[in-house]
């Protein structure tokens, strides 16, 4: 049989870390296999869904690059097979019409807990004959003997009395079915073999099993990953930090370098930490999954992230950089090309929000120097070697980094100093005490004109100080 698995965001939000890891899981199991990987909305909450989530859970997909090939298919456009497969149940007895009033079952689950019991309905509709006209619910006959057992894939056999499980609603008084019943129906008609979800999910299974079993349908294996925590150990929230998918790329995260974290949430193989995304559908294998909870380290995220930014081509760095130099009013082709700037720049910076913002200087002028590069450098005894630099630079015809070099290396010999005294002054006098590379390089893609204006700001500003 074809493995085909599927991921079925609920469009109440964003798509966040935690369903984009069981997006990757379920995608990395069907590709290993050979098999399909189906995009599902369950968007039957039509109060809280809207297509802006759609849209949101659909944009973080295609960022992070996992391709369907079903889908998406929405709930909503398929409430007519969900009614007929009702209707099949209430013909053969294995569910019924409900009309128990709010306050009657919220006096029965009072009486239950004051008696310690677990609240569950007490099956009072089971037997009565209500009019279809009259407002009601559906509730599905769970059975009322016997366990249900199954073989998960990450957490091992499990097993669940009935007397565990109540009368599930189906459909609300509304005519809208209910979660537990799409969810079977859907798994079924799109022949999922493999069900991979959160195990928040857990507690759902054994009664869609019975809802499979009761349909004569086969149940899919499930596999329940472990939730996510943040570094307090605290269920992973928007408390601690970026938690939508899309957010991190707005942070300067690269697509490749979450997929890889996310992977290690959970799952590992030997030591490795760094994964292709080649290498993960070849090795990853769910019986490997963790059954612990996992927690999110941000810093080992931007480790992975940095790990990308200095490996991958610069050239496509310097694509997805150049939107965020946007968002700081620069325009990249004013200046020195930007695919020379990734290569400069970074192995200094985790993200490209960071890389963008530690390259302005290369773009445009800067209103203050950092403070304590200026206290460090830009000091009285700054002022001369700061002067010959910047006579000497202004006679160059040229300008390239040789020639740079050589007007700072003769300044240093002329003033019989250390190289640092004439260096450091400069450095901060033409970048403002950002993280820069060799000192001509940076200059020659700074511009001669940039240089000497910079140059003799920083000498104004120590003469200010003065």
């Amino acid at each position: 049989m074809t493995v085909r698995t599927r991921f079925a965001p609920s469009p109440t939000g964003y798509l966040h870390v935690g369903g984009a890891r069981t997006a990757l899981f379920s995608w990395l199991h069907a590709r290993k296999h050979g098999g399909q990987f189906v995009l599902r909305i369950e968007d039957t909450d039509l109060e809280r869904s809207t297509a802006e989530s759609v849209n949101a859970i659909l944009e973080g997909m295609s960022w992070l690059g996992l391709e369907y090939n079903e889908g998406p298919f929405c709930q909503t456009h398929r409430f007519d097979r969900y009614n007929e497969v009702i209707d099949q149940l209430l013909e053969k007895g294995l569910a019924y019409r409900c009309d128990c009033s709010r306050e009657r079952l919220e006096k029965l689950r009072e009486e239950q807990m004051a008696r310690k019991e677990k609240p569950r309905y007490d099956g009072f509709c089971r037997h009565r004959e209500i009019d279809p006209g009259h407002p009601h619910v559906v509730r599905f006959h769970n059975p009322d003997e016997g366990a249900v057992e199954f073989d998960d894939l990450v957490r091992g056999r499990i097993s669940v009395a009935n007397t565990e499980l109540d009368d599930l609603i189906i459909r609300r008084s509304d005519g809208t079915p209910t979660y537990n019943l799409t969810v079977v129906v859907d798994d079924a008609d799109m022949n999922i073999t493999q069900v991979i979800r959160g195990d928040d999910h857990i507690n759902n299974t054994p009664r869609q099993i019975n809802l499979l079993n009761a349909l004569g349908l086969k149940v899919p294996e499930y596999a329940h990953l472990p939730m996510i925590l943040g570094d307090d150990g605290a269920r992973l929230s928007k408390r601690h930090g970026a938690v939508s998918v899309m957010q991190y790329m707005e942070e300067g995260f690269l697509p490749e370098a979450l997929l890889n974290y996310l992977v290690r949430l959970g799952w590992s193989h030997g030591d490795q930490e760094i994964f292709s995304l080649d290498e993960m559908v070849e090795l990853f294998d769910l019986a490997e999954v963790n059954r612990a909870p996992s927690a999110f380290n941000t810093e080992k995220l931007l480790w992975i992230n940095q790990h990308y930014l200095k490996s991958d081509d610069p050239k496509r760095i310097a694509r997805l950089l150049s939107p965020h130099l946007g968002k700081l009013d620069i325009d990249p082709t004013e200046g020195p090309d930007l695919v020379q700037v990734v290569e400069a720049q970074r192995e200094r910076a985790s993200t490209l929000v960071e890389l963008a913002r530690i390259s302005a200087f290369y773009y445009r002028d800067f209103d203050t120097f950092e403070p304590k590069a200026a206290k460090k450098a830009l000091k009285e005894a700054a002022l001369e070697p700061l002067a010959l630099v910047r006579a000497r630079l202004a006679e160059l015809s040229e300008w390239n980094r040789e020639d740079i070099h050589e007007v700072i290396d003769s300044a240093v010999k002329t003033l019989e100093v250390g190289f640092g005294k004439v260096a450091m002054p400069v450095r901060v006098a033409v970048t403002g005490g950002a993280p820069s590379p060799d000192l001509d390089l940076t200059m020659e893609m700074i511009g001669q004109a940039a240089c000497l204006r910079r140059i003799d700001k920083a000498i104004d500003y120590i003469q200010k100080l003065s």
